[in-house]
């Protein structure tokens, strides 16, 4: 698809166009988000970056009360916590990532096995504008 190096950077520069992509190891066919540049299953090199389809569901969070800079500049924090939690893929992997659409003041209503879509998040403006990747419920 891509001549992209296997790197954080290259997932993350797909996740600014709004893409989820993973790396395939041609060896053994192993699935990997975010993509590694060496297949840690069979050692193989040859990588090939694959789309996902974005659907899976919850199977663990938390609730975060005391956010990092990056969060509380997006206006998360004590009086406004934000979910994260991670994602199991309909392709296999798992990924971590913001959960947005559940209320996270609310954890109690927030369930293991809830089905996810994924969901780019855009912060910052001009040159400071930045995308991430989040999922919501279906």
């Amino acid at each position: 698809m891509s001549e992209r190096e296997f790197s954080g950077k290259s997932f993350y520069d797909y996740v600014a166009e709004e893409k989820l992509m993973g790396a395939r190891c041609k060896a053994c066919d192993t699935l990997f988000v975010p993509p590694r540049p060496m297949c840690p299953e069979c050692y193989g090199e040859e990588m090939a970056w694959e789309e996902m389809g974005g659907r899976g569901e919850l199977v663990a969070f938390t609730t975060v009360h005391i956010a990092p800079t990056a969060m509380i500049e997006a206006g998360y924090g004590r009086t406004n916590p934000y979910c994260t939690g991670i994602v199991q893929l309909d392709e296999g992997p798992a990924v971590s990532a913001q959960i947005i659409g559940v209320d996270p003041a609310a954890p109690d209503q927030i369930a293991v096995g809830t089905p996810l879509q994924v969901a780019f998040v855009r912060r910052g403006e001009g040159e400071n504008e930045r995308t991430y990747l989040a999922f919501e419920k279906v």
